[in-house]
């Protein structure tokens, strides 16, 4: 909602707040401030000028090459492009140096080679409202050289977010009285009485109680539809409502300024009494934004004798029953409406207004009858006319709050003996509540959040300051959770990722059931890498779209989804992971369900961005097994292969022989359909396994204090035998002198020439240190010749 503070000046003085204390009063009291605007001519150097004479400027067709008088003593030329001017008229000059917001700064130049040595404005580049297109003509008696400034009034406009439970505040009354509560500033209510009344015969047709319990109507005679004043128009422009006609604005203005909704008919297009009804189920309804609603039998509306309807109860007015400039008598409809049920049709006709907003909130049902005399003796101030008779009612206004007691003990023990209870009564009197006797308080009709004691006692606390209350704990150890623990690591491992170069993505847990599938030729995502059982895949019951129709049940989808926007993007180096969770049915249902949390990595395209003095080099796999060992520091990483559907490479990922995880490498043809010409390699690891494995404190090793010695070895082994069971075979043979080994050499010749083509020769290097002494090399070929002894004795391998 739109406040404006010149506005909240007729109720109460703030000229001695500054707009930040005005914005921490309301924030710390819980009505959140989303912006402040200031509205008004921005400089001072935008003066009154009069347009002297007006050429065709040379080179442009809707250009003129103007001469204005600023009140400078001598002219000055403008080039302009607005067409609604004549020579003579007096429209506002900026002059160079002037601010017009946003940086932009008014500067002498030139416009297709004609000096032009200021701008003439329009009303909307000033900060005014714009009332035509283009300039903003001037009265005539507009003094030449006079500020704009002076001739218009600045205001500022601040935009508050109210909480469904407070309806009381969407008006500006109600923020005046918030803020006289809060700041302790004295108010000046306006003036509302209660209208002699008299029964619905004749007038109203009350068949909706349970929707519209009360209504209230007023015929108002002899009024004559015109434009409104200035000073209301002024109000509603500067809360961003456009000034219609000065009926409508009445009821608009009345509407933020006392937070009641009003609705006025012209009484010629009423035929008979207003009938208050349940609209039947097909009904349509044309409203005032000229657009047809199909209604519900759950829909109330006010039609007339004809039973045409004539307005959507509490939502909207119809179009063929509006006022108009030949009205000239006005029913004017104040009523009650059931919050739900205004919500309800609100939400399924996809229609609101500003009368909704406040309805399906709750309005205050006792000022349905001062609201109704408030406009209706505006009505008659400023469009004439005469009040005919008393207001008609029908029903009977529900009395929704009711006496509630303050409990002193309670009170002072909540609020920690901050506050006294006289001062604790002051807030509340404040606020609008009356004493009554024994600490029971009336609340206000129009404060229906505050039904229980803790309610009053929250009030006290929020006008009070929470910050005043005092604490009565101090912070205690408390025992680290399994929680606590799953947190710290994923957060550790988040950190670890960043500082490696990747992307955190967060994906959604729902995907197109055609992500699981290796049959679809044409995958939006890529399958998982963990392969599925029947009746794995959690379906949605009423999924949104085919998009979203199961739970994941792997991370895998997303992070290809994100890769290929991003390589569509123009990135070349693919670094992206994701901890989430994902779903799987445990094979159909024979188990529970599996929720787990897992990490999912993807990386592919350039190692390194390419430059003069090197060329790009792509990620390969062992480049995703480096960034595994960096999450799993001092622990041994194996990949063992698998052989998985719809992957050109797969693996099973394993820490100190334990299964953590899934590793594989998108087909070629996968790459392309995403557009890469590189491999794009995944992994996805069990976080619960990799936080237990990774437990405990981590050892530096000492430095070594004797020289080693190395030996190297290639041996022939089958073509089809992986390095990770040679990997497995050193490990197993633990010899004690033996720190590491590596492979460094790889050859296979499928002609068959140099080396059969069913076998491959890998080359590997040995080293060896003991802690303790220098190692003579007997004692290092010794080691080493156990070490293939053994090796040849497991593997099917022959040293060359």
């Amino acid at each position: 909602m739109n406040v404006s503070l010149n506005w909240l000046n007729d109720h109460l003085d703030l000229s001695h707040m500054s707009l930040q204390e005005i914005d921490d009063l309301l924030t710390f009291a819980g009505v959140e401030v989303e912006g402040i605007e200031s509205k008004g001519v921005p400089s001072d150097k935008i003066v009154v000028a009069q347009v002297k004479s007006a050429e065709q400027h040379p080179d442009a067709d809707k250009l003129k090459v103007c001469m204005v008088d600023a009140g400078e003593g001598e002219l000055r030329q403008i080039v302009c492009g607005a067409k609604n001017y004549k020579v003579g008229d007096k429209v506002p000059c900026a002059l160079p140096g002037a601010d017009l917001g946003g940086g932009f700064v008014i500067k002498e130049g030139k416009l297709r080679g004609v000096p032009s040595l200021g701008m003439l404005c329009a009303a909307g580049e000033i900060g005014l409202i714009d009332a035509e297109d283009g300039l903003m003509i001037l009265q005539e008696d507009a003094v030449i050289g006079e500020k704009l400034q002076d001739m218009f009034d600045a205001d500022t406009i601040i935009e508050v977010e109210v909480t469904p439970n407070r309806p009381d505040l969407l008006s500006h009354t109600g923020m005046a009285r918030e803020l006289g509560a809060l700041a302790g500033i004295d108010r000046k209510s306006p003036a509302l009485e209660t209208p002699e009344t008299t029964g619905a015969a004749g007038l109203i047709q009350l068949n909706a109680t349970d929707s519209c319990p009360y209504y209230t109507a007023v015929k108002i005679s002899g009024v004559k539809v015109t434009e409104s004043p200035e000073w209301l128009k002024t109000k509603l422009e500067a809360i961003g409502l456009r000034p219609i006609n000065n009926v409508v604005d009445i009821t608009n203005y009345a509407l933020h300024e006392l937070g009641h909704p009003l609705h006025a008919f012209d009484a010629a297009k009423v035929k008979g009494a207003l009938d208050i009804r349940m609209a039947a189920d097909g009904e349509t309804f044309k409203a005032l934004d000229e657009v047809d609603y199909k209604l519900a039998a759950d829909d109330v509306v006010i039609s007339d004798a004809s039973g045409k309807a004539l307005a959507l109860g509490g939502i909207m007015g119809g179009l063929d029953s509006g006022v108009t400039e030949t009205t000239t008598d006005v029913i004017l409809e104040s009523a009650y409406f059931t919050p739900s049920n205004i919500r309800r049709s609100s939400r399924r006709l996809a229609l609101s207004s500003d009368s909704s907003y406040r309805f399906e909130r709750g309005s205050d049902p006792q000022a349905v009858l001062t609201s109704s005399a408030f406009v209706a003796k505006l009505i008659t101030e400023l469009a004439g006319g005469s009040i005919e008779g008393a207001t008609a009612v029908a029903g009977e206004a529900p009395v929704l709050t009711s006496e509630v007691e303050l409990d002193a003990a309670k009170l002072d023990q909540l609020m920690g003996g901050s506050i006294s209870l006289a001062d604790a009564e002051d807030i509340l009197t404040r606020l609008g509540l009356d004493k009554v006797a024994d600490n029971k308080w009336q609340v206000p009709s129009y404060r229906l959040d505050l039904p229980r004691h803790i309610d009053l006692v929250e009030e006290v606390a929020r006008v009070h300051g929470l910050d005043k209350v005092p604490s009565r704990y101090t912070g205690t150890f408390v025992q680290e959770s399994a929680v606590d623990a799953a947190y710290d690591y994923q957060m550790a491992q988040r950190k670890t990722l960043a500082a490696l170069g990747f992307y955190e993505t967060q994906t959604i847990k729902l995907i197109a059931e055609s992500s699981t599938e290796a049959t679809v030729p044409q995958m939006d995502t890529a399958l998982p890498l963990r392969p599925l059982m029947d009746g794995d895949v959690i379906r949605v019951a009423l999924p949104l779209s085919e998009d979203h129709a199961i739970m994941r049940p792997s991370l895998t989808p997303g992070l290809v989804a994100t890769a290929a926007r991003n390589i569509r993007q123009g990135v070349k180096s693919l670094r992206f992971f994701e901890i989430g969770r994902q779903f799987r049915n445990a094979g159909g249902g024979k188990a529970k369900d599996l929720e787990a949390d897992s990490l999912a990595l993807l990386m592919g395209g350039d190692a390194s961005p390419s430059g003069w003095s090197a060329d790009s080099k792509s990620i390969d796999a062992f480049d995703l097994k480096a960034v595994i060992e960096s999450l799993l520091p001092n622990k041994d990483i194996q990949f063992t292969p698998r052989k998985r559907d719809g992957f050109i490479l797969a693996a099973d990922i394993q820490c100190d022989g334990k299964p953590i995880g899934a590793f594989a490498q998108l087909s070629p043809a996968k790459c392309r359909e995403l557009g890469s010409n590189t491999p794009i390699y995944l992994a996805e690891l069990e976080l619960k396994k990799c936080q237990q494995l990774g437990a405990g404190t981590s050892q530096a090793d000492e430095l070594p204090q004797f020289p080693g010695s190395s030996r190297d070895a290639a041996m022939e082994a089958p073509v089809d035998m992986p390095n990770a069971d040679i990997e497995k075979a050193i490990k197993k043979h633990n010899e004690m002198l033996l720190v590491s080994s590596a492979c460094f050499d790889l050859f296979t010749d499928p002609t068959g020439e140099k080396l059969p083509a069913d076998k491959k020769s890998i080359a590997y290097t040995f080293h060896y240190r003991s802690p303790e002494r220098t190692l003579k090399a007997k004692e290092v070929d010794d080691a080493h010749q156990k070490l293939l002894a053994h090796l040849t004795k497991t593997l099917p391998i022959t040293f060359r």
